[in-house]
Formats: structure tokens, sequence, C-alpha cells
């Protein structure tokens, strides 16, 4: 492996104009598909598996024409001014008027007026109008929603309060580039302070930013016949955007740290990419099973958005493995830090350079290779000892000096954080989810106060009463069993299809469609089925939004478990041939429990129990979207593991080359916690970005997974993991001598490059752009 991106490394530097041609050709490729692409569908609601999609299924087959018309709607809701009813006569004019000039909108197909609907609440003070549309809600435009506004200015006019809500009237997903703004800002400071050189700065801005670019619209040339939603590109965006500046950051910071070895410019993009780019493509495939993994799950939403994103991290790796060493080789000075440049300015005047002999020698029973190389004679004494103290240095002498407190205080503080988990909440939060700063709040709030909170998510109840010899008896019985159940206040009457073997009507709870009682209700009315069945011979399944929510919830929360325990196995067969240890793997996914846990506990004191959530923009606390803990853990646990792989295999590299365990501890930090520590800084920059969207999963993921990387990074690998290392020792890397036999042999610390001729080094840099 290592000699393989070695290879590829100084190929990319030395053909460099190829390289960036090849990369924009590929950009102004998919830059033209993409923007030629139709745009993304609706969200793929398809859940496969539960009874509410059963349900959904079966009305389908069984009423075409409701699956014909299934175009979008808007509701426009009316609230009489204080001491009035809608039905008063200038009320009901200005109702009226409202509903001729919906009519009138674009590509409306009808309107429902709320007099001859019976759409009016018993007190008589709120009423709302049901508008259909011919096409479905991706397809409204905005000329059409702008109609729905100015009909219902013409009842605000005449005194009325007027809110609207519905599918129609959703304006379409993606992002406003907040988030992104927000992000690239606080990354270009990071890697400004980390590298102390603008061009060191913004070259892995620059790549990721290719990456993101191919990746987004690689996204949008497959988003319509694919039918990916908006989400689909805001994740790949937000995945893609930090694991390219990281990556990009690791290879750059390596190209640096052999530069400053003595290495020329070519020399030093090879072993970068030899070395930090082994450990890039192991960190990227984590990721990368972890989000292909979602597929298990049998979601057909959540296996596009993770397949998409996964594709977004390749693109990721591709781009450091190639892009970065060839940028590198157009400008190999100019990422230097000033000392830096001055220093190989002076090395390539002075003549004599001394060689380090290539070999191998024993220490301490283990065999330890030297590599070789070509240094000047200039070059400080201390770079051959492993560079002067830092804060990392400093940092883990300070945990090998109390690896126990350190252990104990980390453990127990992820611990307490994550106890808020136990009480986790699953559901879909819909309008009353959103700001009451929104129409559809708003409109939300006034109907539940004029019809009762169930009004907003009555349960559709599905008969299927073919074979069956009198369905209309079947299927009242049915209906008067359901309207007697607690917590039902009234039932709609049914509606059969053509054949007359099928029928629809639609139950309405007495609880909010978030109620923790209103999923009991939806369990009894299922509970009552098998005696129903038995008397009328006629079957019923219980669907609806409400209802399909309740299901994917049981259905995530039922797959998380085994997902959980596919991608660990992966990953610690994975980490187990990069590190050749049982123990390094083991504690690994044991950390990202860990931290994962903690980063749930937080997301349900902020979103579920509104802790602090005023501070995060959050302004009405329920159910943690179902979806997310799922997401959380996969995108989590990659990112994990690539802090895991950074960190923890540059201690390898210093173990293998003849340090001791506790002294490959200091070496690990000495050369990568800085960058660690600036790649979960970024990464927490930009997913801290998107907690200003208005999409309430990308906002709770955005949170979510900043907070994760905040813990991981530097409680779990910064702290657990030195203090977990000091206490094995030398038993951190054993690998039973079977095992050490059966795996695969994966050079990620370079051994192979030590064992390269003399030979294999380059001289000093051609001039920018030779080497075409």
């Amino acid at each position: 492996m290592a000699a393989f991106l070695y290879r590829l490394g100084r190929a990319a530097f030395r053909r460099r104009s190829r390289v960036a041609l090849m990369w924009v050709a590929v950009l102004a490729a998919v830059g033209l598909g993409g923007m030629q692409a139709s745009g993304a569908t609706s969200d793929d609601s398809s859940m496969p598996g539960i009874e509410s999609q059963k349900a959904y299924d079966l009305m389908q087959e069984r009423f075409p024409e409701m699956s014909a018309a299934d175009g979008a709607g808007a509701t426009v809701v009316f609230v009489a001014p204080d001491g009035q009813k809608v039905t008063a006569s200038e009320n009901k004019k200005a109702i009226e008027a409202t509903v001729d000039a919906l009519s009138d909108g674009p590509q409306v197909a009808g309107v429902a007026d709320p007099f001859e609907s019976r759409a009016v609440s018993e007190d008589g003070t709120v009423a709302y109008a049901t508008v259909t549309y011919k096409v479905v809600k991706d397809k409204v435009t905005d000329a059409a929603r702008t109609a729905v506004d100015k009909a219902a200015d013409q009842a605000r006019e005449a005194g009325l309060t007027v809110e609207t809500g519905g599918s129609a009237m959703e304006a379409g997903g993606g992002v406003s580039g907040v988030a992104e703004i927000v992000g690239l800002s606080v990354a270009a400071v990071v890697l400004l302070v980390t590298f102390g050189s603008l061009a060191a700065a913004g070259l892995p801005l620059l790549t990721a930013i290719v990456g993101v670019a191919v990746s987004l619209f690689g996204i949008m040339m497959v988003a319509h016949p694919l039918g990916l939603s908006s989400d689909t590109g805001t994740l790949g965006m937000m995945l893609g955007l930090a694991v390219g500046i990281d990556y990009a950051l690791f290879v750059v910071s390596r190209y640096r740290e052999e530069r400053a070895k003595g290495y020329g410019a070519q020399e030093s993009a090879g072993l970068a990419v030899g070395t930090a780019g082994s450990a890039v493509v192991f960190a990227g495939l984590t990721v990368i099973i972890a989000l292909a993994g979602l597929s298990v799950v049998g979601i057909p939403m959540l296996t596009k958005m993770g397949l998409a994103a996964a594709g977004a991290v390749a693109i990721a790796v591709l781009v450091a493995l190639t892009f970065v060493p060839a940028f590198l080789g157009f400008w190999p000075d100019a990422v230097l830090a000033r000392r830096g440049r001055k220093g190989s300015k002076n090395g390539e005047k002075a003549g004599s350079r001394k060689r380090i002999t290539s070999g191998r020698k024993l220490l301490s029973g283990r065999k330890v290779l030297v590599r070789e190389r070509v240094e000047p004679e200039l070059a400080p004494e201390k770079a051959e000892k492993g560079g002067k103290e830092n804060l990392g240095t400093r940092w883990a002498r300070f945990v090998l000096r109390r690896p126990v407190p350190v252990l104990i205080l980390g453990v127990l503080g992820l611990g307490a954080l994550a106890l808020p988990a136990a009480s986790l909440q699953l559901g879909m939060p819909g309008d009353e989810a959103k700001s009451t700063a929104t129409t559809e709040r708003r409109a939300y709030d006034d109907l539940a106060k004029g019809f009762g909170p169930g009004f907003n998510g009555p349960l559709t109840v599905v008969v299927d009463a073919k074979g069956v010899s009198d369905p209309k008896a079947a299927v009242k019985t049915i209906s008067e069993k359901i309207g007697d159940t607690e917590g039902v206040v009234s039932v709609s009457s049914a509606n059969f299809n053509e054949a007359g073997d099928t029928a629809i009507f639609q139950a309405t709870p007495s609880t909010a469609p978030t109620d923790a009682r209103t999923k009991t209700l939806v369990k009894t009315i299922r509970a009552e089925r098998p005696a129903l069945e038995s008397d009328t011979k006629a079957t019923f399944e219980v669907t609806g939004t409400t209802a399909l929510n309740i299901d994917v919830a049981a259905k995530t929360q039922s797959a998380l478990v085994p997902y959980l325990l596919t991608i660990v196995g992966l990953a610690v067969v994975l980490l187990m041939l990069v590190f050749r240890s049982v123990f390094v793997p083991l504690k690994a996914a044991l950390g990202f429990l860990l931290s994962v846990l903690a980063a749930l506990g937080v997301v349900v004191l902020v979103f579920q129990q509104g802790h602090m959530a005023g501070l995060f923009g959050v302004e009405q606390t329920g159910p943690i979207m179902s979806l997310m803990p799922i997401f959380l853990v996969g995108i989590v646990f990659g990112l994990a593991m690539d802090y895991e792989v950074f960190l923890v295999s540059r201690m390898r590299e210093s173990y293998t080359h003849g340090e001791s365990a506790k002294s490959a501890i200091v070496s690990g930090f000495r050369h990568s916690a800085r960058v660690v520590v600036a790649a979960a800084l970024i990464m927490m920059a930009v997913f801290s970005g998107f907690i200003a969207e208005d999409g309430s999963m990308i906002k709770m993921i955005g949170f979510g997974l900043a907070i994760a990387v905040l813990f991981d990074a530097f409680v779990v690998r910064m702290a657990l993991v030195p203090a977990v290392l000091a206490l094995l020792g030398d038993r951190a890397w054993w690998l039973p001598k079977w095992l050490n036999r059966i795996l695969p042999k994966v050079d990620v610390e370079g051994e192979a490059l030590s064992r390269r001729p003399t030979g294999n080094q380059d001289p000093d840099p051609a001039p920018v752009g030779a080497g075409v």
C-alpha cells in the first residue's frame, strides 16, 4: 500500500499539469451534467416492511384514481377576530372571495370551500380551505405559492387572521450557503494558525472545494433518476467539505515534515502520500463502510443518502492522493513556513549531503526499520531526534504520568453526559417543530386550537374486505369499534373503491401526533385487529403520517444495534490489519461508543428536553428525528476512526522504528496532535455551520456531529487513547502469531519505503511548470 501510494504521489507531483487538467476536466464534465439535470425529487418516504407502508401500497393498488391525483396540497386557515365567528356575513364573504382567488391560482386542481366541506370548528372561530394541485410538491412553482399568499392577504385586509401550510408551501430543500461560509472561514483561520503560511492554509481549502464541487454536481446529475432528496446533497456537501479539508491537511502536514528532514520536494510528496496517504485511505475506508452500511437498515432514503455521502468521501480521498501532490508540484516551497523556505534554499546551496544508512537492526526483541534518506548537513540535529517539544508532547507526558485519573475522569464525564440518551424518544417532527415566526407553525397551532390537537395527525385506516360477503357491514363494524376506542375523538365516513372491496376512513386522536399517548393509541387499535378479523373476516391496517412516523421510529430503533455491530465488527477487522494489534481496535471501538452515546445524550438534552435550546435556535422541543441516531452513529463512527488512524498510526510507526511504547506515544503526539486538533476544529466548524439551517433534520445532524467530534477528538483520542496505551505498554501492540500469519500484511507505517534503494532519491524540484 505505502509503496504504491509513494509512487502515486511522485507521479502526481511529476506530472502535475496532467493531473490538474484531469481534475478540471472532471469538474467541467460533472458540472455541465449537473446544471442540465433535473432537480432533486421529494423525499423518498418508502419504508418497506412496516405496516404503514403496506397500507399505503394497498391504497395505491385499490384506489388508482387517488394515486393519479396525488398532487401537492396547501391548507389556508382562517381565524375570526376576537368575539366573532367565521360564519358571520362579512367574514364568510371574505373567506369565499379568498376561495375564489385561490381557485384561479396557477397549477391549482381544486379548492374545498370550508362551508361546503364542513371545515369549520364547532365554536365557529376557525375554518380552513384545502387547495389541491395538479403537480407534486417539488413541481409547485414560486408563482403558485405567491398566488396563495396574495389570496390570503385579501382575507387579512378584511380583519381575519390567515395562516398557510401544507406540502405545496414548502419552498424546497437545499442550504442557504451560510453553513459553508462559516465552515470555510473558521477552517481558513485554523489552517493559517496551524501552518503559519497562507499557501499551506489555502491548499486544503482549495482542493476540498474542488472535491465537494465534483461530488455535489455528481449528486445533482443522478438526483432525479435515482430519486434523491435535497437533504442528500446537503449531507454529501457537509461530509465532503469536512473530510476533504482534513485529508488534504494531513498530506500537506506530512509533506512539510519530510521537507524539514531534508528531503527534496518530489521525494517529500511521495513520502507524504505513501505514509499520511495510507492513513487517509484507511480512514476514508472506515467512513465509507459506515455510510454504505446504512443500507442494512432497509430504508431506501437512508440508503441513498449514505451511498451518496460515501461517494463524496471517496472523491475526497482521491483528491488528497492526487490533486494535493500535484499542487505541491506547482509551488513546492510555498506551503513551507518562512524558516523552512530559507532552509530549503540553504540546502540547495550546500553541495555536501550526508547519507543515513538504511538497514535493519534488532531492538527490544523486534525488528526495527531505519529509513534511508539524503539529508542536508545543515539540517538541525534535533530533526533526527524527532523535533522540539511542543504542546502535544507536553500533554502526552502529562497523561503518561497520570493515566488512571485521566482515564477515570474521561469515562465518568462522558458516561454522565450519555445518561439522558436512556430517555431518547424518536419521532418525525413536523410543522409543530418549526419556529412560531413561520406561518406553517401558526397554521398548525390554529388548527389544533379549533379542531383539537389530534386534527393535525389523523390516522388513516385501510380495510381490505376482498372476499367478504358483506363488505359494507364489515367496514361498519370495524369503524364503530375503532370509534369506541379510548383516545379516538371521531371517525369519518368510509370511502369505498369502485370494486367495493376496499374502504378508507380516518380516525382523529384526542392527542397531538408527537404525543406518547398517540403512539399508545396506534398500538391499541392494531391490537384489536385479531378479534375484528375473526368477527368480520376483513382485515385492516393503520397508516397516515402519524402512524408512519411511529413505524419508522420503531424500525430505526430496532435496526440500530445490528447496524452498530456490523460496522464496528468490520472496522475492528480493518484496524487489526492496519495496526497488527488486538487491543488497539477494541479500544478504538469502545472509545467510539462512549463519544457517540455522550453526543446522543447532549442531543436529547437540547432538542428533546430543551436545556439551552434557545442558544442553538431550537424553539420547540420534541422527539428526536427517527433517522438522526442512526445517522449520528454511522457518520461519527467513520470520523472517530479517522482520528484513531491518524494519531495511532504515527505511534505505531515510531514503535516499529525502535522507540519504546511510551516514547512512541509521545512521538505520535509530537507529530500528529496539532494536526488532529486542527482537523477536529475544522470539522466542528463545518458541522456547526449547519445548525443555522432551517431544516430540522440538518440542524439536528449538524449539532450532533459537532458535539460528537468534540467529545471524540478531544476527550477520547487526546486523553483516553494515550491513557489506555500507557497502561497497556508493549501489550498494546500484541497480536497472536497465528492471527498474524492469517491477516494480510498492510503497510501503513511505510516500512517498504524504509527499504528503498538510494537511487530512488530525487533531486531538488524542477522549476514550476516543468515535467508536464
